[in-house]
């Protein structure tokens, strides 16, 4: 038995020796690589550690200073006050709202303070109060993404739908997919905020949205009077149902004899006078539809929530100045030290 068992050469078992160092010689030099990474890394945290602890006083002399000045001027700044509306857009108007949204912070960053005062109708005084305008996607809640999903892989191809999970769906969409919108405003003044509103209501107005409606009005119309002549043919049909079941009464119980003493019954006209019943009670149901749809868009937009009367003070960490003084002086210490090494290693190099 032991003849037919396959038999080594010398060669190959060298071979396969070469091998296994190779590989063990690519592991070695790749933990080798790793160790001289975290050895480089370690070096540059600890002569940080080492520029910090030599220059502390320095370092905190500094930032004291920084900190003593951002407290001054905190304190000198107007206070900033804010608020919020959440409006619903109709007829695509959406699209002209966030336009003219990036059209009001144009105007305030150059100062055309004329223009701003005759689009919301308020003084020269309180518009130069202004500070920004801002516009972001409503809240909403997890409910809300799926159906603006569903609604999304409904309006693409199926082969392509397949394609787009619901997580990059709302990784990637903009700000227009959304129904209902936050409009912030941040002023100097505290209590500007409702004057603002009635300027709010040109923002939604376009030709594009009022084209849109006027369509949507029309289809309405045609569709009402079809269901109108839909109704009035089923009341015709019903009067003649009630005309041949009143005649039918009139005969005894429908049946007659003759003269030979045989008796016939006479078979009653079949109606379905149920079916029409469900058909106009869809109708009229489709009816209430179409003029509720009306009456629930019969305007570009609907305010959700209004500005509060008095605005809310505004506080950001860039406005926070006693920790950004500080923090811009260490950043600065910290470019100096690296520019004098780095210029003392250039002057010392031979």
């Amino acid at each position: 038995m032991s003849k037919n068992l396959p038999e080594h050469t010398p060669s190959e078992e060298i071979d396969l020796i070469q091998i296994f160092n190779m590989i063990g010689n690519l592991f070695t030099k790749l933990f080798h690589f790793i160790g001289v990474i975290f050895k480089a890394i370690f070096s540059v945290f600890i002569y940080a550690l080492q520029a910090i602890f030599k220059n502390f006083k320095l370092i905190a002399i500094v930032m004291l200073l920084a900190a003593i000045v951002g407290v001054v001027l905190q304190r000198t700044q107007k206070d900033v006050y804010e608020s919020q509306m959440l409006v619903k857009p109709y007829f695509d108007s959406k699209f002209q709202l966030v336009t003219n949204i990036n059209y009001y912070n144009a105007l305030i960053g150059e100062r055309d303070y004329n223009q701003l005062s005759e689009l919301f109708d308020i003084t020269n005084e309180d518009a130069a109060k202004l500070i920004e305008f801002e516009i972001n996607p409503g809240p909403e809640n997890e409910n809300d993404k799926i159906l603006q999903y569903d609604k999304f892989i409904k309006s693409i191809d199926s082969v392509r739908a397949q394609d787009i999970g619901f997580d990059d769906f709302i990784e990637n969409r903009s700000i227009y997919s959304g129904d209902i919108f936050e409009i912030s405003v941040r002023s100097f003044k505290k209590n500007i905020f409702r004057s603002l509103e009635e300027g709010f209501n040109s923002t939604f107005e376009n030709y594009y949205s009022k084209k849109k409606m006027k369509k949507r009005d029309s289809l309405i119309a045609i569709r009402k009077e079809k269901v109108l002549s839909s109704l009035k043919e089923i009341d015709s049909l019903k009067q003649v149902y009630i005309n041949v079941m009143t005649e039918e009464s009139k005969s005894k119980e429908g049946s007659y004899s003759t003269r030979d003493g045989m008796s016939f019954i006479q078979e009653k006209t079949k109606t379905k006078e149920f079916e029409l019943l469900k058909e106009e009670m869809k109708l009229k149901e489709e009816l209430s539809d179409l003029e509720s749809q009306k009456v629930e868009e019969d305007v570009f937009f609907d305010t959700l929530s209004s500005f509060q009367d008095v605005g809310a003070k505004y506080s950001s960490i860039w406005n926070m100045y006693i920790l950004i003084f500080p923090v811009i002086a260490f950043v600065l210490l910290c470019f100096v030290y690296l520019i004098r090494r780095l210029t003392k290693y250039v002057l010392s190099y031979e």
